[in-house]
């Protein structure tokens, strides 16, 4: 079940063909889903931005931070040299070390001069807080588990509990993996941004729709809400061209689309965006001191990419928490589901 399903559009924009991640060009999403027994419920999802060697034909990228309570790996470098260089996994927190070997290892199968011949090579792995459902002590997430995600990548892509949303929770609900995308006319052009939200985020009752509508799953039990203490990960990706200063922009504006599904960014919570580029490689070994110039979006059209941002989030948001299916998990903690409030009578 998609977000649409459930009349939950958000913005004016129109819609990709898959309204996903992957109606941009090139890019392409695998899931590997760990639940096993009574307690382990987590997973790993990757983001092949495309389908070439990535670490060889580099893409602009940046990156904004809205709340850095967060233990991922390879931001600094991308916030340095405004690039990424290899897949993007996101996982639980206890399973981002062990992700980030399967990308080194995954990059030197491609490119074995890697660390010897040729420079070290930057691993981006993002990550949100699963122990509510999942035995996080358990490190679960394996080096076989993030090459399963690699190698399961494609344009079809299951949103919901899978992957690293499989025991993730937003707003008191069911959480996890969420995307939309957005389709651009620009200068006659169609272009497309897209993106893909691992959703762990809000307070019980602060969840907003696109209609107003609040929704509380703890109202019927009198419960208070507790502290905000979750995560939510955007990926942004656009086939425009843009220049990285304009990434950051557009990345800084995912924070808008989060706060139109109720969230504030509690002290607690790690929420990061992530914005990249794919009109344009940057070749690892250039051929020439210069490079060629390059096509750039005029500042006075950015506005358009700036909705796009905002409004493909929340929808992404909604989109994750859609998908996802009640679930009980670790130590019998439980989650509910957004489609089963919004079906009750």
């Amino acid at each position: 079940m998609r977000a649409r399903d459930l009349g939950l559009a958000w913005g004016e924009l129109p819609p990709g063909a898959r309204n996903a991640i992957t109606d941009v060009p090139g890019i392409r999403v695998g899931h590997r889903t760990r639940v096993e027994g009574a307690a382990i419920r987590t997973g790993v999802t990757a983001i092949l931005p495309h389908g070439g060697n990535i670490f060889r034909e580099k893409l602009p990228a940046a990156i904004h931070v809205v709340n850095g309570f967060g233990k991922s790996a390879g931001l600094m470098q991308v916030e340095e040299l405004g690039e990424i260089e290899t897949p993007i996994l996101l996982t639980n927190t206890f399973g981002v070390p062990a992700c980030a070997e399967a990308i080194i290892r995954h990059a030197i199968a491609g490119e074995p001069r890697i660390g010897r011949e040729t420079s070290t090579v930057n691993p981006v792995v993002m990550e949100c807080n699963d122990g509510h459902l999942n035995d996080i002590q358990a490190l679960a997430v394996t080096r076989e588990d993030a090459e399963a995600a690699i190698a399961a990548a494609g344009e079809a892509m299951e949103s919901g509990a899978v992957g690293a949303g499989t025991g993730m929770s937003c707003y008191g609900l069911k959480g996890g993996i969420g995307t939309a995308s957005r389709r651009l006319s620009i200068d006659g052009e169609t272009f497309h941004l897209g993106a893909l939200v691992l959703a762990n985020f809000g307070r019980p009752g602060d969840l907003r729709l696109p209609d107003g509508r609040r929704i509380d799953p703890r109202a019927d039990r009198g419960l208070g809400a507790p502290p905000e203490r979750g995560s939510v990960i955007v990926v942004l990706a656009t086939d425009v061209p843009v220049e990285g200063r304009q990434l950051r922009r557009v990345a800084a504006r995912a924070g808008a689309g989060i706060a139109w599904t109720g969230s504030f960014w509690g002290h607690g919570s790690g929420d990061i965006a992530l914005a990249f580029g794919t009109a344009h490689r940057l070749p690892h070994e250039p051929e020439a001191a210069f490079l060629p110039p390059r096509r750039a979006l005029s500042e006075s059209r950015i506005d358009l990419l700036f909705r796009a941002a905002a409004e493909a989030t929340a929808e992404a948001v909604m989109d994750a928490l859609a998908a996802a299916g009640p679930m009980e998990g670790f130590a019998g903690h439980r989650r509910g589901a957004l489609r089963d409030l919004l079906s009750a009578p």
